[in-house]
């Protein structure tokens, strides 16, 4: 014959496991902390440039994104973000997509952060960043030097 107390045991030692079971993981503190890796690509990505007017360098982004092969997908000019795409070389089923943040530093400086992802995975690549910086410094020399057509 069976013990009635082991039966009650059994449930508690179910109801405990059970309960164990619902109790939430400790989320480590670090968990959105920036990695060094992170802080790495972030110095690649950005760069500081002398510039007052944000809309110029907005028009300088678009410029150097389209010369050198990407579709402008989204522009917004109070965000200061330009977002593009393109289908990489040789293989036209895989796609390269930009994403381009203005920012006013100061008065007399402006923030330009690129972030390139190819086929959902992110470009850590300086090589990539250096060129899309080199074409931006071209567009950004060219803005500068045209005519402004306000009024003086």
């Amino acid at each position: 014959m069976i013990d009635k107390r082991w039966g009650w045991e059994a449930a508690i030692i179910i109801y405990c496991a059970l309960l164990y079971g619902c109790t939430t993981p400790e989320q480590p503190q670090t968990l959105l902390a920036p990695t060094e890796a992170q802080l790495k690509i972030r110095n690649i990505q950005t760069r500081t440039y002398d510039a007052k007017d944000r809309n110029q360098a907005i028009r300088a982004v678009i410029a150097s994104l389209q010369d050198l092969g990407f579709i402008i997908e989204r522009a917004n000019e109070p965000l200061g973000l330009v977002t593009a795409a393109r289908f990489a070389e040789p293989n036209y089923y895989d796609v390269v997509t930009i994403t381009v943040t203005v920012r006013q530093l100061s008065e007399a400086q402006l923030t330009i952060r690129a972030n390139a992802i190819y086929n959902n995975k992110p470009i850590e690549d300086p090589k990539v960043y250096q060129n899309f910086f080199a074409s931006l410094e071209r567009s950004l020399f060219i803005e500068r030097s045209k005519p402004s057509l306000r009024p003086d």
